[in-house]
């Protein structure tokens, strides 16, 4: 299930407790920096410019082969950004991923309000073996309040939900489907339960809670604004929660965007973690670069001071 793999990616083996680790069993790939929700509490409204662009083909292909090579064993087709805003280009990167490179675990995260059933059954047919909708608003008003969208597309991704559940049947896929919600508290988790109980959890084979994140030290005035207290960095999901240092992120997923940069936080929207660049240096010299090796020696010592990451909200 897919909270196994969860837990097994942020907690880090003995053998990737070094500066120096062995390629990561798993990779974030931001094939599209895009997204149609404004959520106040993501990484993504930071960026001064919104991107209008997506991954070239060329260096998706490029760089998956040389992290198959490495002993990649999963690739999740999203990092920051929503992936069905760039459909064919999300089942171009199944279909490689998986007839051309073999890759053992193809997954995904969406927002599903995107995720029409033509690109959905696509991907299904392309041999996607996990896609998990994030649900994060118990009613259309705060739905418009928290994402920053029109309440329409509160309904159109509860619609698409159901429909991949209905197409994942008539069709005999074999890709799991799986739903993550924010804890809240009090009243506010009361209604949230009640809607996925009835528009999530009948539509999914598993639903599992998470923390509100910080977003690598963001908890910007937005935040505050919308009542959230943000949990010390990524921790990974409520009923396995992680110590911040050293931070899992830098030691056993990769975060590859659109640019072809490879960052050490899995919430870096603006390049501030990036470690090297895809584009001239091969994966793996990214993976250990002089930088990476620098920031991993630090969050091993479990003192950050001086680096990228002192100001993380995990670490104050």
């Amino acid at each position: 299930m897919i909270t196994e793999r969860i837990d097994a990616i942020t907690l880090i083996p003995d053998a990737w407790r070094r500066a120096d680790p062995p390629a990561p069993k798993s990779v974030k790939i931001e094939i599209s920096p895009r997204c149609n929700y404004r959520c106040g509490f993501c990484a993504l409204r930071t960026r001064e410019v919104q991107p209008k662009w997506d991954m070239e083909p060329a260096l998706f292909r490029r760089i998956t082969a040389e992290m198959r090579d490495a002993g990649v064993q999963e690739i999740g087709l999203f990092y920051l950004g929503e992936s069905f805003m760039a459909p064919r280009l999300l089942v171009d990167c199944v279909r490689y991923l998986k007839r051309e490179l073999a890759i053992p675990y193809v997954f995904l995260t969406s927002n599903a309000s995107m995720a029409f059933p033509e690109a959905v059954e696509a991907c299904m047919a392309e041999g996607l073996d996990s896609l998990k909708w994030s649900v994060n608003a118990a009613d259309e008003n705060q739905f418009t309040h928290v994402m920053g969208v029109a309440g329409k597309l509160f309904h159109r991704a509860l619609t698409n939900i159901e429909s991949a559940f209905k197409l994942r049947s008539q069709g005999g896929y074999a890709t799991k489907l799986y739903a993550s919600s924010i804890r809240y508290n009090g009243e506010q988790q009361a209604k949230m339960e009640q809607l996925l109980n009835e528009k999530v959890i009948p539509f999914v084979d598993m639903h599992y809670w998470l923390p509100l994140y910080s977003m690598g030290a963001f908890a910007t005035e937005r935040e505050e604004q919308l009542g959230y207290r943000p949990t010390a960095g990524n921790q990974g999901r409520i009923g396995a929660l992680r110590e911040p240092l050293p931070c899992w992120s830098a030691f056993t997923e990769g975060h590859v965007t659109a640019e072809g940069k490879l960052s050490a936080c899995c919430f870096d929207a603006n390049a501030n973690w990036t470690m090297g660049d895809l584009n001239t240096h091969s994966f793996m010299e990214c993976w250990n670069s002089r930088p990476f090796i620098a920031l991993r020696d630090a969050h091993l010592r479990k003192d950050v001071t001086g680096t990228v990451c002192e100001k993380c909200v995990a670490y104050s």
